[in-house]
């Protein structure tokens, strides 16, 4: 929280950018107010001009803030230093929202503003929620009855589910969902890992094993999530141990936009992969999470270094390190395409 001598350094570049004659205009007013007839003189404000003068100018930054960003959008974001990563939705956007397209607009930007914000586009022919994460028939494997396949292909969905649709875990929240769906031995080992402190050295975060919105930068526009996708699931053959193997790869689409603006929605594409490695283990059946969590969030930012998924809407302010990316565009429908490893930032179509 600002100190006093910050909050009046901020009221005084708020002040600067009054004229003199408003000042005094206030100043007057704000003088009149403190002398109004008190019956307990001892609770009197010694500072009555001053805080009058503040709601004034409180009520006169409301009125004409558009002028106030133009002018100086510092004055409405995180000063330099302030603690913790500043999120997108805070920074000054480049344009006032653009108007709602309609009709030809909305086919030609590819966005779609009706109810279903997924027609026109690929996913508008996907499953929606649980019913995408699809999973193959079960059958005895590695020592595993079929019986026990099953049940770890329930676990598996499962855990599909509280990764990428709960909707406190997507807009920010603690994944407790998927904490609970984890084996026991390994929640405390993740906990440990969410949201950490990054340093120079690149640390493991644990957030990016279920997909999050930054917090303040996304709401989903409707209730509608669409997935496509498949698992697999083989004789597990390494790790010394024996049992089954299931892999996990799909397609999770959100319509989502910035908090209270329906204008700005957008459908964010990202892709997940993962492994789970089922054994018994004291006699009991054990689903081991591994490799685990999303290989792509379109159209995400970039010069975010935090494990939260950043939307780029139209109006966003410019990302450098995505402008430094020179590969042709890919498209983020596609599936079966293989994803480069460099963990860099790379081009997409639109989605």
């Amino acid at each position: 929280m600002p100190n006093g001598d910050d909050l009046d350094a901020r009221f005084n570049e708020l002040v600067a950018q009054i004229d003199e004659d408003e000042r005094r205009r206030m100043r007057t007013a704000a003088t009149r107010g403190a002398r109004a007839p008190r019956s307990d003189k001892a609770t009197r404000p010694r500072r009555a001009g001053r805080g009058l003068l503040a709601a004034g100018l409180v009520a006169a930054v409301i009125g004409g803030a558009t002028v106030i960003v133009a002018a100086r959008p510092d004055l409405l974001t995180p000063q330099a230093g302030s603690p913790g990563p500043v999120p997108e939705e805070t920074q000054p956007v480049m344009a006032a929202p653009a108007p709602e397209p309609t009709g030809t607009e909305a086919a030609a930007l590819g966005e779609k503003t009706a109810a279903d914000p997924f027609e026109g586009s690929p996913a508008e022919k996907y499953a929606e929620g649980t019913a995408g994460f699809v999973m193959p028939k079960a059958k005895a494997l590695g020592g595993l009855s079929k019986k026990e396949v099953a049940k770890a292909l329930d676990r598996t969905r499962d855990l599909l589910a509280a990764a990428y649709l709960d909707h406190k875990t997507l807009v920010g929240g603690k994944p407790k969902a998927f904490i609970e769906r984890l084996d026991a031995r390994q929640r405390d080992w993740y906990r440990d890992q969410l949201d950490i402190k990054q340093t120079k050295k690149p640390r493991f975060d644990g957030r990016y094993w279920v997909n999050s919105f930054a917090p303040k930068t996304a709401e989903l526009a409707t209730g509608v999530i669409k997935v496509r996708g498949e698992s697999t699931v083989k004789k597990l053959a390494k790790y010394g141990r024996e049992g089954a193997e299931v892999k996990v790869k799909y397609l999770v689409v959100y319509a989502v936009q910035r908090p209270g603006q329906p204008a700005t929605v957008l459908r964010f594409v990202s892709r997940v992969e993962g492994q789970v490695l089922v054994y018994r283990e004291s006699g009991r059946l054990v689903t081991w999470v591994r490799n685990w969590g999303r290989r792509t969030g379109t159209p995400g930012r970039c010069d975010v270094k935090d494990a939260f998924l950043h939307p780029a809407y139209r109006d966003s302010a410019p990302d450098k390190t995505s402008a430094r990316a020179t590969d042709p565009p890919t498209d983020p429908y596609d599936l079966d395409r293989d994803l480069p490893r460099d963990k860099k930032c790379h081009r997409s179509r639109r989605t």
